[in-house]
């Protein structure tokens, strides 16, 4: 009975811990699990050594390790961004299925943006959230209209195929007074239709959302320790 009990508690502890990862355009530093959840994973000031990204036809790649997500991409043109206040949202939010890697277009020249122009210095934070809370990653980066998708960089996808325009990420809101506080500002959608998933890699259909709930594994655990006394 202790070997279930401790393999239902280490089950619930992987469903509650799970992140994604920001594969391109390269985040602004390691990736670090526990701060994830905050401003930029953490990361406050904004890197000298800057990607060139096209203002066309660019794509984001990320890897999920949720079965069920939402995502969205909100940019700056400040040069060093420190709170959710100095964004704009470059991307509506979409909602899709499917653990692995993920590959979406990401078009800033007709986001909308005022001030995405060719040579400029702009940082696109990514918020993901999977259902435990919200997660957040940043890259600075170069818009430019010369520049393409490096051939090194992987766009397929292990996601359903298929995205659902929602209005927001659970508890999203920009606006944060200063610093790397909490967003207190509603963002939402712009009402432009979500991306759909891009690149030829495999694309293996709808995957089930597996996770549990806390009731049910509080429940459950109960139910093992009456059997123990």
């Amino acid at each position: 009975m202790y070997f279930a009990s401790s393999a239902l508690l280490l089950g619930f502890s992987a469903v509650a811990s799970a992140h994604f990862h920001l594969q391109f355009p390269p985040p602004r530093g390691l990736f670090v699990e526990d701060q994830e959840p905050t401003f930029c994973d953490g990361y406050t000031t904004s890197v000298d050594n800057r990607t060139q990204f096209p203002l066309n036809n660019g794509v984001v790649s990320i890897t999920s390790e949720h079965p069920k997500w939402t995502f969205g991409v909100i940019v700056s043109t400040v040069q060093n961004p420190t709170n959710f206040a100095n964004f704009s949202q470059a991307v509506p939010f979409f909602q899709t299925t499917g653990e692995g890697p993920a590959c979406f277009p990401l078009n800033l020249a007709s986001s909308g943006v005022s001030g995405l122009n060719d040579g400029v210095n702009a940082t696109l934070q990514f918020v993901f959230d999977g259902g435990d809370g919200t997660l957040y990653q940043c890259s600075d980066v170069i818009l430019s209209n010369a520049a393409t998708i490096p051939s090194n960089v992987s766009c397929t996808n292990g996601t359903s195929g298929t995205t659902r325009p929602v209005q927001s990420a659970s508890g999203f809101s920009t606006g944060a007074p200063s610093g790397t506080g909490s967003p207190s500002a509603s963002l939402t959608s712009s009402g432009s239709s979500a991306p759909s998933p891009t690149g030829s890699g495999n694309n293996n259909g709808a995957i089930q959302n597996s996770a549990v709930s806390v009731a049910v594994v509080m429940s459950v655990m109960a139910a093992l320790a009456a059997t123990m006394l």
